[in-house]
């Protein structure tokens, strides 16, 4: 790994708000390095206000999807909510139709196949729609790009509200209203928002004009914040507002298919990390493993012992999903060995049986093994889907904008993409987009880096430190759990390999400066066990994390890295 500590912001500014709030120095130079420079400022951060949140119809054609909606119910028309099969689309298709049908009963609800329809809008699902006599549908994070599937449907007397977070081609689709605070022409002040979070500002827009406050919206965050987590949007602005009453939600009175997910992995209290890893998996295990309209149904069920249910069902399609992404991976590796391609500045793998609904899980498995953008390809009807996957630093959109001569269709973000191509042009693909990658992708990226906030002693660490870090939460991309470095270490004699294969390892490490012991954990750095073997000195990056074990709560440093120290 790269280390890069951050460089120390201006002391003045350090200092004045260090004294202003009453923290240590070290977590004001943070504050600072995250933009938060004065009292006013750290307030509105550690004491987030709905208030704060901005007013909807500042979004470009907010306007016109309300007034749209507002006919559709006055005329008694029948609305379909069109919603993509992962965590964000599910869980925002589940809020705007709770939301819609606590007012109005002729709402439906559709979640594409992701085998037979694949991403995106589909035209089976504008044929469902005719054939169901619906007349509009609101398609949430998806549609952005779908501008002959939204014509195909005026064609049939359908109208389309797109709410969408992706970027827009340069032309967008002819739809009544399209909610995308990416379009250039949209000024919204913020525009990080995931697709349950434009779900969330057109609730926010239509409940004003019925009278609802906005502590009436509250309980639909859960959602909102879980969408938040899974589709790694930065946890700014109006994200962290959104995630950090949304866990509240979470924590004290969640709806029941989440109650049911949070029962099912027997912790109490969550974080957004807890949601990450327990609670968007099983949602997302739904659409890949059976069909996304399962989420659906666990997230918008209001009878506990039934979302139990179907949150049992989900959590077996997760352990299914897990196995299946292990054989997969382990067949990837062994092909990227045999073909000798470790050295290329890209990975492009494909097996025509490959799972579908897990190679995307697969892409980053192999990132973490060989760090570089990632293709994995398998074949989905009569042509071929791949997820794309990149490192920190590099846009796989735009290497894909590259290719796309060679693309029937793509979508997606700087880091997390997907895409379909003809099985004939998938060798001059594979050559483009690692050509394309090597011209522009600079060597240091291809070695990860960890980014550190500051150095300090182990004496620095204490439980009023550790409280004061939590508060900087939720954390997330741009606001990331500090990560911090400390030299001069070494372990106490107990330091040892642990887990099956002794990928892991334990320390208990002690500061020659201060004679500070902490215990400290390093997951898959068994192989540095030699560096901190006898003695010898060494320094770590680490964040400090809380252990809680036979209801003792303990400070436990979590590793990232370790370097021997000269």
């Amino acid at each position: 790994m790269r280390w890069n500590l951050k460089k120390k912001p201006d002391p003045h500014l350090t200092e004045e708000l260090s004294k202003s709030l009453g923290i240590d120095p070290i977590l004001s130079s943070i504050l600072v390095q995250r933009g938060i420079d004065n009292f006013d400022k750290a307030k509105d951060f550690f004491r987030p206000s709905p208030q704060a949140l901005h007013d909807p119809f500042l979004m470009q054609d907010m306007d016109k999807a309300v007034l749209r909606i507002e006919e559709a119910i006055a005329a008694d028309q029948n609305i379909m909510i069109y919603g993509d099969y992962d965590v964000d689309g599910t869980t925002a298709v589940s809020l705007v139709y709770d939301y819609l049908l606590s007012y109005y009963p002729n709402i439906a609800t559709y979640i594409p196949d992701r085998y037979t329809e694949g991403y995106g809008v589909s035209y089976a699902g504008i044929d469902f729609a005719h054939d169901n006599d619906i007349s509009l549908i609101i398609a949430l994070d998806c549609g952005v790009k779908a501008i002959e599937k939204v014509a195909y449907a005026r064609k049939k007397g359908i109208d389309f509200i797109i709410c969408d977070h992706h970027r827009p081609g340069s032309t967008l689709p002819a739809a009544i209203a399209v909610l995308d605070p990416k379009r250039k022409d949209c000024t919204y002040p913020y525009d990080e928002l995931c697709g349950c979070g434009i779900g969330f500002k057109l609730i926010q827009a239509l409940g004003s004009k019925r009278g609802d406050k906005l502590r009436d919206l509250l309980p639909y965050l859960d959602l909102v914040a879980t969408a938040i987590a899974a589709d790694i949007v930065p946890v700014t602005g109006e994200n962290r507002i959104l995630a950090y009453f949304g866990l509240k939600v979470i924590n004290t009175n969640p709806r029941a298919g989440i109650r049911a997910l949070i029962h099912e992995s027997k912790k109490e209290t969550l974080d957004i990390t807890d949601v990450v890893f327990m609670i968007a998996p099983r949602i997302n295990a739904a659409g890949r493993m059976k069909h996304g309209s399962f989420a659906v149904d666990l997230l918008t069920e209001k009878n506990f012992e039934k979302a139990l249910g179907y949150a049992k069902a989900i959590h077996s399609y997760n352990s299914e999903r897990k196995e299946l992404d292990k054989s997969i991976t382990l067949e990837a590796l062994d092909q990227i060995k045999l073909n000798r391609e470790e050295a290329k500045s890209a990975t492009v793998v494909y097996q025509e049986d490959w799972h579908k609904g897990v190679i995307g899980i697969v892409a980053s498995r192999l990132i973490e093994k060989y760090y570089r953008p990632t293709l994995v390809f398998t074949k989905s009807g009569n042509k071929l889907a791949a997820s794309a996957r990149s490192v920190r630093g590099f846009d796989v959109y735009e290497a894909l904008q590259e290719c796309s001569e060679l693309i029937d269709q793509f979508g997606g973000h700087k880091y997390a993409a997907g895409l379909t191509l003809e099985p004939e042009n998938y060798g001059l693909f594979k050559k483009k987009f690692e050509d394309v990658v090597k011209d522009r992708i600079p060597e240091e990226l291809l070695i990860p880096q960890i980014t550190i906030d500051a150095e300090i002693y182990l004496s620095d660490i204490t439980p009023k430190f550790q409280r004061l870090i939590k508060q900087l939460g939720p954390f997330g991309p741009q606001n990331m759990k500090p990560v911090f470095m400390a030299s001069g270490l070494r372990d106490n004699g107990y330091g040892k390999r642990i887990g099956e294969n002794g990928d892991h390892l334990k320390i208990n490490m002690v500061s020659g400066s201060d004679n500070k012991t902490y215990n400290a954990i390093g997951f898959n750095l068994g192989d540095k066990y030699e560096l901190i073997h006898k003695g010898k000195p060494f320094k770590a990056v680490f964040t400090i994390e809380e252990n809680h074990w036979n209801g003792i709560t303990s400070l436990q440093l979590n590793i990232k890295d370790i370097k021997e120290d000269a």
